[in-house]
């Protein structure tokens, strides 16, 4: 038997926080929620680059395998990523001058 090849390159997650605290793909502008969620929708890695070219495969893989690993942290980025959403468009949609710009968009789709 042949001596086994040793692995020992460790390889770096390609993922980058924003001061916001936005976790995305390293060098692109797609947000790690969306790879999370493209993957649980049943997207392959291949897919997941066709809907985003931004994107490099290998990166696909890293983040998937990186969620595998961490998927109760993850998930738990996520749902706190949508929960903030939430109550900023619940915040924006609230607001008088909203509600009328938006009476105003209808009023003018109601006479087309």
């Amino acid at each position: 038997m042949g001596d086994m090849m040793e692995l020992t390159a460790t390889m770096a997650i390609p993922l980058a926080a924003s001061e916001e605290g936005v976790i995305r793909v390293a060098g692109t502008r797609v947000r790690l929620d969306t790879v999370v969620y493209a993957f649980n929708e049943g997207y392959t890695a291949e897919e997941i680059v066709t809907q985003y070219p931004a994107l490099d495969l290998t990166d696909v893989y890293a983040v998937i395998a990186y969620y595998l690993g961490h998927r109760a942290t993850i998930d738990d980025y996520v749902a706190e990523r949508a929960e903030k959403a939430a109550a900023l468009r619940h915040g924006i949609e609230t607001k008088p001058e909203y509600q009328a710009f938006r009476q105003q968009l209808l009023q003018r789709r109601a006479s087309l």
